[in-house]
């Protein structure tokens, strides 16, 4: 899903737009816009990093998957720690 950013997003911006970027969802305008931000600030760099390990270790997994209940209690808990 495309949305307009600012042209300085904070880090909270960030992690909101973060599945936009990694799924390449982002207008070529707003991706630089993301990207620049990434340059300068370490701590959303290493969130991405983090995601894209995330992405990667979770693709390999097999099984039943996550109950519904599990899948929101960790929702809930990601949510907590992004403020």
């Amino acid at each position: 899903m495309t949305r307009r950013v600012p042209e300085e997003l904070t880090c909270a911006e960030m992690v909101r737009l973060v599945t936009d970027f990694l799924e390449d969802a982002l207008s070529l305008e707003d991706r630089t816009h993301f990207e620049q931000h990434l340059v300068f600030c370490k701590g959303c760099a290493a969130y991405v990093r983090e995601m894209r390990k995330t992405i990667e270790a979770s693709s390999a997994l097999k099984g039943e998957g996550l109950s519904a209940e599990a899948q929101a209690e960790l929702l809930r808990l990601f949510k907590g720690t992004c403020k």
